[in-house]
């Protein structure tokens, strides 16, 4: 087992190439991280239904969220018990029951194990079908329609594990009555990179956004405006970067996206009753909740599957409102395309510094030498009202926050 204090120095604030190279650190992260953390499996809205499911995965496990018939919302591993084949291979559907297409072994939506060719003639009726049902994720919770699952049974609640992250979450999922749901379906895409890359960029990474995306600000994709950002670390390896004093014009400017501008100031309104008068001084912008789960104003969610120390699969979903008129949730979906979706001009920005990241950690001599992630070291300071330690423009405070919570999971015995 290797010890992850030799990797991650967090009084220097040096992270060893290692961590985005390595198989043996990879598989350790697959059993240390994934295997126990709370992780991104679905939105409620995609399963209002009974009956209702989508396919998920938790690390490289493929997992099957489905609503069961008695309106309950459980999680299973993907996998049939008799030989492993997939029982659902689906995106996202209803059914009553799963058949396994290799030797018919059949599931219902609760996960029991209801019916087996030959159970009588070939089994002899000996076959304990109560313990061979699909294998249940220890834990499945939600905290306002993110449906979140651990396979740890004795890790602690999901709202326990978000922390202050969920104050910051609340700005783009709870800000009107109803919630928000998930628009359409979900974009896929591979990109020849380690996962942690993309999950610490959106954690706080405000110091590239005027070098990567230099093109798409000249030519007006993004209006950085006049605001401020605050880089906020909730703790517990979260990050989020906020905008402070927010206008509404800067993000969605009256001249080019009319019906959200009007719509985004009257949700101003409610989200002031609902959240606090705070809600005027911050506006939440881009963050990850450890590991993988990462939020973007654009609006899209995304979760950043591993597939090997140097391969990341990116499931990506557009959230919105769920009461806001056809046309602001048409203007929303069209701003996630054209920014942050597999074809934006800014996600392409991303995607290509984290490839030549990955592969840059490939050298025997240059995983010699430590990543830096010192900038901002020692300046931050705790906020008079915002929750968690908060930094004034670029710092990479909540890069070191989550590697530093990275290291400490994978050194920890439970």
């Amino acid at each position: 087992m290797i010890d992850s204090r030799t990797l991650v120095d967090d009084e220097k604030a040096l992270v060893s190439r290692r961590i985005f190279i390595d198989n043996e650190i990879y598989e350790q992260e697959l059993e240390r991280i994934f295997a126990r953390c709370w992780l991104y499996l679905g939105h409620e809205s995609q399963v209002s239904n009974p009956g209702d499911f989508v396919s998920a995965y938790m690390g490289e496990d493929p997992v099957l969220v489905v609503r069961d018939s008695r309106g309950n919302v459980n999680a299973f591993l993907n996998t049939c018990r008799h030989r492993g084949m997939r029982v659902c291979r689906a995106d996202q559907g209803n059914a009553a029951a799963f058949t396994c297409t290799y030797h018919g072994w059949t599931y219902g939506n609760d996960g029991k194990l209801v019916g087996v060719p030959g159970y009588k003639e070939y089994y002899y009726e000996e076959l304990d079908m109560e313990q061979w049902g699909l294998v249940p994720v220890a834990q499945v919770s939600s905290y306002k329609g993110l449906i979140f699952g651990t396979f740890d049974a004795n890790a602690p609640s999901l709202v326990e594990y978000l922390g202050d992250m969920a104050w910051y979450m609340d700005f783009l999922f709870d800000r009107t009555e109803e919630g928000v749901e998930i628009l359409g379906g979900v974009h896929k895409w591979i990109i020849p990179c380690n996962w942690k890359f993309a999950a610490d960029n959106f954690a706080g990474d405000n110091y590239h956004f005027g070098v990567t995306h230099i093109s798409g600000l000249k030519v007006g994709f993004l209006r950085l405006g006049q605001a401020k950002t605050l880089q906020t670390t909730p703790g517990d390896g979260h990050g989020i970067i906020a905008r402070l004093n927010p206008n509404v014009d800067e993000r969605w400017p009256a001249e080019q996206w009319p019906e959200a501008n009007a719509y985004m100031r009257t949700v101003e309104e409610e989200k002031e009753r609902r959240l606090g008068s705070k809600v005027k001084d911050i506006d939440p912008g881009v963050g990850t909740v450890f590991p993988n789960f990462s939020l973007h104003s654009s609006p899209s969610i995304r979760v950043w599957h591993p597939r090997g120390p140097d391969k990341t699969e990116v499931w990506s979903w557009c959230f919105v409102d769920k009461t806001a008129p056809a046309g602001v949730k048409d203007a929303m979906r069209l701003n996630m395309l054209r920014t942050f979706s597999m074809g934006g001009i800014f996600e392409q920005d991303d995607g290509e510094n984290w490839d030549r990241c990955t592969a840059s950690t490939r050298g025997f001599v240059g995983r010699r030498y430590e990543f830096n992630y010192q900038l901002g070291l020692g300046h931050e300071r705790r906020h008079e009202e915002f929750p968690g330690q908060v930094a004034d423009g670029p710092t990479e405070m909540s890069q070191r926050g989550f590697y530093r919570r990275w290291a400490e999971i994978m050194r920890a015995e439970d």
